[in-house]
């Protein structure tokens, strides 16, 4: 059995170094990691760096924490949306300080863990560990040996590798040293964000283009596209690509893609999940970053635009649940209309079935600007979740 002795004189170091940089941070830590906490509390001067910590242990408490579900509780992924609330939430303590606190650099960290436990584990003992900032996001994994340390020598461990995050979210070069065994190997994942993704993502700006790369922040000072494909992408696959052949053929215009950074009751992308969605494009497509959550957002970013979507996507539009009430719905149906923009409508299959245009229940100034590609022409029945499970399995 490996035993993990840290030197408190060290961690105490450590801990100090972080105090005493500018930077704030709001760190949230499940199944592992929390001894961090206290690490940071215990050394005098805790209150000039942690604005919040929280555990959000049990399930529904890590969902609350996020705003949603996640698909895996314990991969980076999650972490690294835990780091954006943390984020986020930082942001906004920053933003309600007194005036001479203004312009803190700020850090949201989060970490996922499972450690050993008092019943067996059919999973590996893993940790990840994310890291927020307006630079960067910053990923740390690491797999544990299963069964050669007892739980308290975990949590250590990944209190250190929590630390060490931490540490380089500050801009510090020091770390602790990870008690590793013979076989362990910690994977790190640094995605630094060109300046007019910091701009996005702190609400400076509310489009980019990604690729071709430009360096502008500015919507405004490009050509607007005039046949819109949004979506998340997650993955890019072939029916995505077929759709937007048979628009670009059927509207004779090139089709220009985007992702939201935002989402409506979901932390926004980080820059590793955006360098990610983006690298998946071939060469000579067009992809705009935005915050628009909303179709009334996304026309106004791209006034008289066609936007290509699915059937599943043209009836939310319509439900007024996703606006608050019925008027609402109509109020931003008729936004939609007002700024010139229409809809290009692909068949999608749900629970009762496929779904075509002619099928759906749509209010006449929605049905009015769409129209559609029949399921003659398109139909393509595996969604992008489907594709993540069978690649996950």
């Amino acid at each position: 059995m490996s035993s993990f002795v840290p030197s408190p004189e060290s961690w105490a170091a450590q801990v100090a170094r972080i105090h005493a940089t500018p930077t704030r941070l709001v760190l949230a830590a499940t199944g592992g990691g929390s001894r961090a906490i206290s690490e940071l509390l215990e050394v005098p001067g805790a209150s000039r760096t942690v604005l919040e910590a929280s555990v959000p242990y049990a399930a529904p408490a890590l969902i609350a924490w996020l705003g949603v579900k996640p698909e895996h509780f314990c991969e980076p992924r999650t972490a690294r949306a835990m780091a954006m609330v943390g984020f986020q939430r930082a942001c906004a303590y920053a933003a309600e300080a007194d005036s001479t606190d203004c312009g803190w650099p700020v850090a949201g960290i989060g970490c996922t863990a499972s450690l050993a436990s008092d019943r067996p584990k059919r999973g590996p003992h893993r940790a990840h560990v994310a890291a927020q900032t307006v630079a960067m996001t910053l990923t740390h994994s690491l797999e544990l040996s299963k069964g050669r340390r007892p739980r308290a020598d975990e949590e250590r461990l990944v209190a250190a590798l929590v630390l060490n995050i931490v540490a380089e979210a500050c801009g510090l070069d020091d770390r602790l040293a990870l008690d590793l065994l013979p076989g362990e190997r910690e994977e790190t994942t640094r995605t630094a964000a060109p300046p007019a993704w910091q701009e996005l993502l702190l609400g400076k700006t509310e489009a980019i283009r990604a690729c071709p790369a430009s360096a502008e922040a500015d919507p405004t000072s490009v050509a607007r596209p005039c046949l819109v494909f949004p979506g998340a992408f997650n993955p890019l696959h072939d029916g995505h690509r077929h759709m937007a052949a048979l628009a670009s053929q059927r509207l004779r215009s090139p089709v220009e893609f985007e992702i939201s950074i935002a989402n409506v009751d979901k932390a926004p992308l980080d820059y590793t999940e955006m360098r990610g969605r983006a690298d998946q494009f071939e060469r000579g497509a067009t992809l705009w970053f935005t915050r628009a959550a909303t179709f009334v957002q996304k026309s106004r970013i791209f006034p008289g635009a066609t936007f290509i979507v699915g059937a599943d996507t043209i009836t939310r539009i319509a439900d007024p649940c996703y606006y608050g009430d019925d008027a609402a719905c109509q109020a931003g149906i008729a936004r939609i209309v007002a700024n010139g923009c229409r809809f290009l409508v692909f068949g999608r299959r749900t629970e009762t079935g496929f779904q075509a245009l002619p099928d759906l229940r749509l209010p006449e100034a929605l049905r009015r600007i769409c129209d559609e590609i029949p399921a003659e022409d398109f139909r393509h029945d595996v969604s992008s979740t489907e594709l993540r499970r069978a690649r996950e399995s």
